[in-house]
């Protein structure tokens, strides 16, 4: 068992190896460094051989969530951090604006270390989309979730599967796969819709395409689900 003066030494060792890491994520934070971003995660995967997202499942979502560089840190009480993007099926079929999200989660037990993963969700049901229009979504309970499958032509295989209401993706050291990320909040990022759409907009007025001058980096986005979905 530690003694009281080698715990502490514990912590501050995780400290110093985890604050680091967490200050260079902050100082990247800009909604056009998040944009694009989301934009290089889009290409990458879909463009990986035998291990993009499959393209029914893209075609028939409600919505898609992107969160590059999502850090997960670790030290005794784990937890995971990260900026996006969300944009949803218009009723004509083509893709909304996008809001700016906030992603976390949070996990207990003995561990240390520092990641970064790029996350998806794929929304198959409106039920989730309601929720994260009213601000904020849990993973896993505001709707059921599941890994989902990769590879251009694969489907949902298991029971679990074809109940969840959405799929979730992450990639990390170059390898991409489902994940089960039930726990994690996705919450509207009022700051960054601010800043990019101005004061008071809210995401059903973003979604529901009732803002105009929308940066070029924000349409890009926008432009890349209707690449890939429309194939």
């Amino acid at each position: 068992m530690f003694k009281k003066t080698s715990l502490y030494r514990f912590m501050l060792l995780g400290a110093a190896l985890l604050l680091p890491a967490m200050a260079v994520h902050a100082d990247d934070d800009s909604p056009q460094v998040r944009a694009q971003n989301a934009v290089r995660v889009l290409n990458e995967i879909e463009q990986a051989p035998d291990k993009a997202i499959p393209s029914d499942l893209l075609k028939d979502a409600k919505a898609i969530a992107v969160v590059p560089d999502v850090l997960k840190v670790g030290f005794v009480f784990g937890g995971r951090r990260g900026e996006g993007l969300i944009s949803v099926k218009s009723p004509d079929g083509t893709w909304s604006n996008p809001s700016f999200i906030s992603f976390g989660g949070g996990s207990v037990g003995f561990q240390i270390g520092v990641s970064s993963t790029d996350v998806i969700l794929v929304f198959r049901t409106q039920r989730g989309v309601d929720s994260i229009v009213n601000g904020k979504f849990t993973v896993g309970a505001d709707a059921s979730a599941a890994a989902g499958p990769v590879g251009r032509t694969a489907s949902a295989a298991t029971d679990q599967q074809l109940k969840a209401e959405i799929y979730s993706y992450s990639r990390a050291r170059g390898l991409f796969a489902g994940v089960a990320l039930d726990g994690s909040v996705l919450k509207i990022d009022q700051d960054a819709n601010a800043a990019v759409y101005g004061p008071g907009i809210t995401p059903r007025r973003i979604f529901e395409g009732g803002v105009s001058n929308v940066p070029p980096y924000v349409v890009k986005f926008r432009d890349t689900l209707e690449e890939y979905t429309s194939k």
